[in-house]
């Protein structure tokens, strides 16, 4: 039987097990162990990430059984003096190669070694320059870390240090085998059978170094790139640069070795034997009984926070020594004359998988705890104690009744160089039985894993690690998940548009798992399009002078994402733009029509192009030249003219492959006088195919195939699906036993499958709703080595973490397919946006191609039509939907955006009611505002809409008809609110005070109202509704409804006097904001200028009113009081920045002008009154009989036409006053 001298930490076979049953007998002729310890010729490679020292297969081998277990095959020991190449390094030596030149340019090299050590710390190989290059590889932290630096320039623009980190738990006395091969910038660093390729930082190629190459640590001359460095302790063989028997030179003595105390062409075997323990496992060993000194000592290396190290019963107590959230704690107990209790602590972050080292010292008045050697680590206390040892000490765990148990029970984890009460513990008296007992511990192995290398937290996550598991901290990366595996951010503007999200700056990640990372852009959600915008940091107007052709000037133009995440973007979208600008003084741009362009810009793809905005790719002309509208007919572009004043020539690009812009190269301003100013706006794409990638799926067995599916460690799988069948397969892929599934298995359920190797997994989520509903559900499916996620439209979720043992990787072989795969009941339905590991499929091009399955998907109302809101009507599209909101009082694109308008003095909106014959002669553009038709005797009425004003007395809404019935709604003296109903059967008009509060505080206010009959409903801001009834003798029906009134009423025929002559005057000054009467939407008609029936006189500026945030401003600050610039204050605080002495003849000269005032107001009151005291209303020249033959009703007659003397006359005498 032949076995490896070494056995790794890997699962061993059931058949291995047995072969090694029958080698359990002694070989006839033992050889002395010494013999297969030189070389790891026949050694098992052992990969990073873990550590057993001279595992033999059971816990209590002998060591007659230990030389056993190595080679046994003694042909092997004829080969002895051709693979026994081995050099001892003690820490100290070092070998210098020295070039056969003093310096070297080297641009290719190989280095090949191997070596093993017990040592955490040390330089295997180091050789510099004096330019400032340099190659070193060094254990750190039992880690292989290679520093390699082709060169950096003085000024610091040029950083050439590069470094790459392999393996972990190297220095588990293994040989591990290690290879460098760099050309160039180019590297392969292999370790064991573990490459990474990587180009290193800077820009130059060449290595050159200064006289030597040392092995084994730092040369004596050279300058250490970091400080305390150690040199390598261990072993090295057949050490290999550049072609050179490094390990041969040396034992031929070619090479320097003149640093070594005693060269040795042997491996010295590490004497360390050390312990591994389990959670249930102990090791009881002797000490000196009745000592008054406790003298320990150890090392010990974990993954755990907390573990019970060592414990002790003292002759009068207890002595704990643990392991508390990664610091050593010693807690002694002494129980003498009366309880003494000491606990010091030391160290930190001590569970790293690292070698530390403890030692304890406590006697009369005395205890020092001391980690790793490190004097500054050293607890002391001097409270008074006294210490008799108990002479016998538990390490490891403690499981046996005592009246002071230890606050720990076990420890996961090694230890070595055991010392107690200043006697070294002999472990192989302990394998033998003679001392000690123990139970379930490996003795001399450490069966340690580095569950963190390779490291499967993804995107930056940071691994953390016990002894039977690991975790990832997602913080800060936008990722989550088991191992950071998912995107906590959506892929796109479209996806956030379609969650009911408003414009705004949002997080994307386009491809969801892959490796972009996420990025910041600004979301436009228009009413039809959603548009993404991506900044640069070139400022508008850039000037440029001094290019020429010869020595042109270059921007350069850096976004706020990278160029990948930017194509990212451009590829999935629908339509992408960039409008550039070029001002030219003297300044020729392209040179047209036939030169060579003097300016010419970079796309993503690092190519040249000589088009500019407005024209297209291969066209060397401007917008104007396309247009053939240029200043000069003779150019293709304005600034190829070569005028000697401003010119320019902009335009959208528009090829979305080439953009965004990432440089431009000005070449034409170095003549005097001549200058240019470039401007590049930001790139803004809309649309996102991948989001609205669908195919309908119209047989049980049409299917769409793809690739394989590569989801080894990692796989992650997200649609949208909608049907109305009860049940159907949505995907699958098959290897020889592995699998991955995902179906509708009924009505409610959806089911995740899949196999690694372990056996045959499954997740379902049950729905509290049926599925098959004809709407859009989306699911995510996740299968990491950590769990198995499945997750049904954010709101049900199952999770099933993997065993800690067994398979890991996901092998597929065959064609992935979506719909139906080997029998399995096909789905019937839509499926759309499947991503897998963040690629998303293109489902409508394989469907274009494929009998049964269409490309696309209708029908997205039923899923996202709740988003249109406040009366907004879904209307479907091919990719996706749109929010119609002509009939209401809203905008936007949920219509949820307000549509308000700030009212000056004098500002009235008008609305007609026209018949429906005179609808229909109107153009068909106006077809769409809804109208009540004339001749209507209404018994409803719905009215809703927001004011905010500091000014009274005011008419807010007049709604008036061709006989005496009106409804008005008005703001009295006091501020409070007056509905006013006057339906006929009263004498005088029926009043609703609704409120006791001034509305007039300049504050926003909605408005509620609704009459069916006699009862009315009135609710006033966020207030509980208030119903109201019409008196008995009150008619219900409101006759011939004719015009509706906003801000001031300008009216023919009988009006209510009270209306005019308390409110009307000077009319409403403030905000209005989404009026709407009975479907109408008179404010909205009249700002957008959607129909005729509208119109208005003075000044109407639209206006959010303060609800929401302006996207753009629709008036300066200056004109609308209700937007206030950051930072702005109210007039009335201007007073506080005012000297004293300013204020108080502030305050005199404000008293006089206040009484002038008042004094005025009362002239101007009394001479209303003496004007309107015989006029209840306004009057007309026109006999009433005399109407006009069209049916036109007077106040279109007035509107229309040049008004009457006495209207002109009214007019100019409320205009004066």
């Amino acid at each position: 039987c032949v076995f490896s001298p070494v056995v790794t930490a890997q699962v061993v076979s059931v058949s291995t097990m047995r072969e090694y049953e029958k080698c359990e007998e002694a070989l006839s002729s033992p050889l002395p162990h010494t013999a297969f310890t030189a070389s790891s010729v026949f050694t098992s490679g052992y990969a990073p990430g873990y550590a057993k020292l001279n595992r033999r297969g059971g816990n209590t081998h002998t060591e007659r059984e230990r030389e056993t277990d190595t080679h046994t095959d003694t042909k092997k020991l004829h080969l002895a003096g051709r693979w026994a190449d081995v050099i001892n390094f003690d820490g100290q030596g070092v070998i210098s190669y020295r070039f056969k030149v003093k310096k070297m340019k080297i641009i290719k090299d190989v280095i090949a070694l191997k070596f093993k050590t017990s040592e955490s710390e040390g330089v295997i190989l180091h050789g510099e320059g004096q330019q400032g290059d340099y190659i070193t590889l060094e254990l750190r932290r039992a880690k292989l870390l290679l520093q390699i630096n082709l060169g950096s320039n003085q000024y610091g623009s040029i950083l050439g240090h590069t470094s790459v980190t392999s393996g972990s738990l190297l220095d588990d006395h293994h040989w591990h085998s290690v290879m460098i091969e760099r050309y160039r910038r180019n590297v392969n660093f292999t370790l064991d059978t573990h490459t990474q390729h990587f180009r290193t930082n800077g820009e130059f190629d060449h290595l050159d170094l200064d006289y030597e190459l040392s092995f084994g640590g730092m040369p004596y001359s050279g300058k250490p790139v970091g400080g305390g460095m150690k040199n390598f302790r261990g072993c090295m063989e057949s050490i290999n640069y550049n072609g050179d028997n490094i390990t041969d030179l040396a034992r031929r003595k070619k090479l320097d070795t003149s640093s070594f105390r005693n060269l040795s062409f042997s491996c010295v075997e590490s004497h360390s034997f050390t312990v591994f323990f389990n959670a249930t496992s102990f090791l009881q060993l002797p000490g000196r009984a009745n000592q008054d000194v406790v003298s320990l000592g150890f090392q010990f290396r974990t993954w755990n926070a907390d573990g019970l190290l060592l414990f002790s019963n003292l002759d009068d107590g207890t002595l704990e020594i643990a392991l508390d959230d990664g610091k050593v704690g010693v807690h002694f107990n002494v129980t003498q004359m009366k309880n003494t209790r000491i606990d010091i602590s030391s160290g930190s972050v001590l569970n790293d998988g690292q070698w530390h080292a403890v030692r304890l010292v406590a006697k009369e008045n005395s205890v020092m705890l001391t980690i790793d050697g490190d004097e500054a680590s050293a607890i002391r206390t001097t409270t008074p104690i006294t210490i008799k040892t108990g002479g016998t000490y538990h390490l490891g765990g403690y499981f046996l009744p005592t009246l002071a148990p230890p606050t720990q029970k076990s420890f996961q984890g090694c230890m070595q160089a055991i010392l107690l009460d200043d006697q070294p513990a002999d472990m192989h008296a302990v394998e033998k039985g003679i001392v000690g007992a123990f139970e379930n511990v490996s003795l001399d192995m450490c069966a340690i894993i580095d569950r963190c290398m390779p490291n499967h937290c993804e995107h930056g996550g940071r691994c953390k690690q016990t002894w039977d598991s690991f975790s990832c901290t997602c913080d800060g990366t936008g990722y989550t998940g088991a191992t950071c595996h998912t995107s906590v951010f959506e892929q796109s503007c479209e996806a956030y548009k379609h969650l009911g999200r408003s414009s705004d700056t949002y997080w994307i990640d386009p491809d969801g798992s892959g490796p972009l990372g996420p990025f910041k852009v600004t979301c436009n959600m228009t009413e039809d399009k959603v548009w993404t915008t991506v900044v640069n940091n070139l400022p508008a107007q850039t000037s440029v002078t001094g290019s020429s052709r010869e020595r042109r000037t270059v921007l350069q133009l850096n976004y706020s994402a990278s160029m990948e995440q930017v194509t990212a973007i451009t590829t999935s979208a629908e339509h992408c733009e960039q409008h550039v600008s070029y001002g030219c003084l003297m300044s020729r741009l392209l040179n047209t029509p036939d030169g060579t362009p003097y300016t010419w810009w970079v796309g993503r793809s690092s190519e040249k192009h000589f088009y500019w905005g407005g024209s297209g790719p291969g066209i060397q002309k401007c917008s104007c030249g396309i247009d053939r509208n240029c200043t000069d007919p003779k150019y293709d572009c304005n600034c190829d003219a070569d005028h000697k004043q401003w010119r320019e020539d902009s335009g959208l690009l528009v090829y979305k492959d080439h953009l965004p812009v990432s440089q431009v190269a000005v070449g034409d301003t170095n003549r005097l006088g001549s200058e240019a100013k470039l401007t590049v706006g930001p790139l803004r794409c809309q649309g996102d195919r991948n989001y609205w990638n669908a195919a309908s799926f119209t047989t049980p067995s049409s299917y769409l195939h793809f690739s394989t599916f590569q989801g080894e460690t990692s796989a992650d799988i997200s649609f949208y699906f909608k049907t109305s069948a009860p049940y159907g397969v949505f995907l699958e892929n098959l290897g020889n036993t592995d699998f991955i599934r995902l179906e509708l298995k009924s009505p409610t359920v959806i089911s995740f499958s899949f196999d690694v190797g372990n056996g045959p997994v499954e997740l379902a989520v049950h729905s509290a709703t049926p599925l098959n509903d004809d709407q859009w559900h989306r699911v995510m499916a996740e299968r990491t080595v950590k769990e198995a996620v499945l997750q049904l439209d954010l709101n049900y979720r199952e999770a099933r973490p993997a065993p800690p043992q067994g398979h890991t990787r996901l092998e597929l072989f065959s064609q992935l397919y979506v719909g139906a795969a080997g029998g399995q009941r096909g789905f019937l339905g839509c499926i759309r946006s499947l991503r897998m590991n963040g690629v998303t499929l293109d489902l409508e091009e394989r469907a274009k191609v494929t009998p049964g399955v269409k490309p696309g998907c209708q029908g997205h109302c039923t899923s996202y039509g709740m988003y249109c809101r406040n009366g907004g009507k879904c209307v479907e599209k091919y990719n996706g939907y749109s929010c119609d909101c002509t009939a209401t009082a809203y905008d936007g694109p949920f219509c949820t955006k307000d549509v308000g308008g700030f009212f000056e003095a004098g500002t009235l909106v008008r609305y007609n009611f026209l018949s429906e014959t005179a609808a229909a002669n109107q153009d068909t553009r106006f077809v769409a505002q809804p109208s009540t038709p004339q001749e209507v005797n209404l018994t409803r009425e719905e009215v809703a809409f927001s004011f905010s004003t500091s000014n009274t007395p005011a008419i807010l809404l007049y709604v008036s008809s061709k006989t005496q019935d009106y409804l008005a709604l008005v703001l009295r003296q006091n501020g409070t609110l007056q509905v006013r109903y006057n339906l006929g059967g009263l004498k005088e008009p029926f009043t609703i005070d609704v409120d006791q509060r001034n509305l007039a505080n300049g504050q926003p206010h909605t408005i509620n109202m609704s009459r069916s009959n006699r009862t009315i409903t009135i609710q006033l801001d966020h207030y509980p509704p208030v119903s109201y009834s019409l008196p008995e003798e009150s008619d219900t029906q409101f006759n011939l409804v004719k015009t509706l009134f906003l801000g001031k009423v300008f009216e023919t025929g009988v009006i209510d006097p009270a209306l005019i002559e308390r409110y009307n005057t000077p009319g409403f000054i403030g905000c209005l904001s989404r009026v709407q009467f009975n479907g109408v939407t008179p404010l909205k008609t009249a700002l957008r200028n959607l129909s005729v029936p509208v119109s208005y006189q003075g000044k109407l500026v639209e206006s959010n009113c303060g609800a929401s945030p302006l996207t753009i401003p629709p008036m300066s600050a200056a004109t609308d009081p209700w937007r206030l610039d950051s930072g702005a204050e109210f007039p009335f605080n201007e007073e506080r920045v005012i000297p004293d002495g300013v204020n108080r003849n502030s305050a005199i000269i404000g008293g006089i002008i206040a009484v002038v005032i008042f004094t005025i107001l009362c002239t101007l009151a009394f001479l209303i009154r003496y004007m309107f005291r015989h006029k209840g209303s306004y009057h007309t020249n026109e006999s009433k009989a005399a109407e006009p033959a069209s049916g036109e009703s007077a106040d279109t007659t007035i509107i229309g036409t040049d008004p009457n003397p006495e209207t002109i006359d009214e007019s100019k005498k409320e205009w004066f006053i």
